[in-house]
């Protein structure tokens, strides 16, 4: 099987991109998670006077035994007028001790003469000195191309010219780049052809996603002979982003038969993607090809008829190649099998032909009529389905609750006050709480009732709050849709209400939300740490 090297730049390309900041702790996890992953090299940013953050990282990774990537830092070539070992960038470069240094140098005669201001022959000067400067302190050196889709169509022999520039130096890598992310796939193939025609020495390909290409560019570069290819988790970078490794690593590995990972690792990139996510603080984009939550998500009810028989049928590769999983959703387009194969979590045992499968989906078509929403919201589903059969058990009942909002003056803060009486086995709790706003207080006021009879409480957190509106043209009067996610630290679910009222539909999410905790934390204690919510509330 042939291989490519990827060349993950998520700690240099990547804190481009807007929104992206990571501190030096971030840089250092996301590198030991990308290390297991198996790349081959990380680039950890650009080690220069005024980038401490990525002096300290450089330094900090010296003490780190890394079992698979080798770590490279970033630069460009010497500026225009002095000596190669007289400028202050390639020293701060040579000085960081990475095994591997990216000197990036322009392609373009644009850049040179309207950018850096130098002659093109200085120009060629500037990155063979640059790279034979670091070439001769022992490392290895990758040249980035820069703007050199752009610079081949502008001047196809000057383009090529730096290329020779950097090979004379000594560079170990020769890697094209598409700096604007505006090429078309058939003028890449093109010319990376007639690079690859020119030069013994290996390439690479940096793709940005200017016009959605990327990907495409990434896996046609490699196609015509390249052997890295650089890029980002994510797609995070410059503007809308770098060529996404986690569409390119399975294409290559998976449809092209390339080697990209240690064999075995594919099913680490899922995990890894929403890592980095989280270390980012960045809501993690469901619609990424493979990686993404709704990569293998099945709604219709004939498309989930037929993958649950054959999966390949509406599958391009099985989920877990990859660490997803597939997922069957629950919405009014859904059908018998979409609501059997969710029951079955519930009860194992249960038929097609069981009438509960027909009451639910019944059920769910009418209340997604009236604005709930269980795509997102699968822990409200499965108490749906338990209150139909009557098998939920009565954890608390509600005799009322009462919510004040109150604004003092017209330059304050406003104030929510909550107070709720409860009945849990018989005893009649009645209790208060203020909070930040109304459904804050509702929700204090609760565990503030339940904690004592329900310790397990302390355990659950809510981590997210959506209000939706669902008829525009109604305004204020309009019905609204609540979901609510928490989390008990190992688990995270969601719940939907709705209603005119947004109180009302903040209730019945967040009172599914703690039922369906303390359920999964009742069972998990029952079963010795296997939380299977609902099962023991079978008849």
């Amino acid at each position: 099987m042939k291989t490519v090297k990827i060349y993950d730049t998520t700690l240099r390309d990547g804190c481009q991109a807007e929104q992206v900041a990571f501190s030096v702790e971030d840089k250092l996890r996301v590198a030991r998670r990308l290390d297991d992953l198996g790349v081959a090299y990380i680039e950890g940013g650009w080690p220069n006077a005024s980038n401490p953050r990525d002096q300290e990282f450089f330094q900090r990774v010296r003490d780190i035994d890394w079992t698979q990537a080798k770590i490279a830092a970033f630069g460009s070539t010497r500026r225009g007028g002095i000596k190669a070992e007289d400028d202050s960038n390639l020293q701060y470069l040579i000085a960081s001790e990475a095994p591997v240094v990216t000197i990036f140098g322009k392609s373009w005669d644009l850049h040179v003469t309207e950018v850096l201001r130098v002659s093109r022959a200085e120009n060629l000067v500037m990155i063979e000195d640059s790279v034979a400067l670091v070439k001769s302190e022992g490392r290895e050196v990758v040249f980035d191309a820069e703007h050199f889709f752009d610079g081949y169509k502008a001047a196809p022999e000057y383009a090529l010219q730096t290329l020779s520039a950097a090979a004379r130096g000594g560079a170990d890598w020769l890697v094209p780049c598409d700096t604007n992310g505006g090429t078309l796939p058939d003028d890449l193939r093109d010319i990376m052809e007639a690079v690859a025609s020119e030069f013994d020495l290996p390439l690479g390909i940096h793709a940005h996603d200017d016009n959605g290409m990327a990907v495409a560019n990434s896996i046609i570069a490699v196609q015509c002979g390249v052997e890295q290819v650089q890029g980002t988790i994510n797609g995070y970078g410059e503007r809308v982003g770098n060529a996404n490794l986690g569409t390119v690593i399975p294409n290559l590995e998976l449809k092209l038969g390339r080697q990209c990972l240690p064999k075995g690792n594919l099913n680490k990139l899922t995990a890894v993607s929403h890592y980095v996510s989280e270390i980012a603080n960045l809501p993690h984009n469901d619609r990424q090809p493979y990686v993404g939550a709704s990569a293998f998500a099945h709604k219709g009810g004939m498309h989930v008829d037929a993958v649950l028989k054959t999966p390949e049928s509406f599958e391009h590769v099985p989920p877990d190649a990859v660490g997803n999983e597939r997922r069957i959703l629950v919405s009014d387009y859904a059908g018998r099998s979409t609501v059997l194969s969710k029951l079955q979590k519930l009860w194992p045992q249960l038929q097609r032909d069981d009438p509960v499968v027909a009451k639910l989906l019944s059920e769910v078509k009418q209340r997604e009529y009236d604005g709930y929403a269980y795509e997102a919201a699968e822990a409200s589903l499965e108490l749906l389905a338990q209150r139909l059969q009557q098998t939920m058990p009565e954890l608390f009942k509600l005799h009322g609750f009462r919510v004040i909002v109150e604004k003092r003056e017209e330059d304050a803060e406003p104030c929510a006050e909550a107070t709720i009486q409860l009945e849990v086995n018989g005893a009649t709790l009645h209790t208060a709480a203020e909070g930040t706003g109304p459904v804050n207080a509702l929700d204090l006021a609760l565990r503030k009732a339940l904690t004592e009879k329900y310790p397990a409480l302390r355990q659950l957190h809510l981590t997210d709050y959506k209000v939706r509106v669902l008829d525009t043209t109604r305004g204020t009067a309009t019905s609204v849709q609540v979901l609510i996610e928490a989390t008990d630290g190992e688990e995270v679910w969601g719940t939907v209400g709705a209603h005119e009222n947004i109180i009302e539909a903040s209730w019945q999410a967040l009172v599914d939300s703690i039922i369906y905790g303390l359920q999964r934390q009742m069972n998990k204690s029952r079963s010795g740490g296997n939380a299977e919510p609902g099962n023991d509330y079978i008849a």
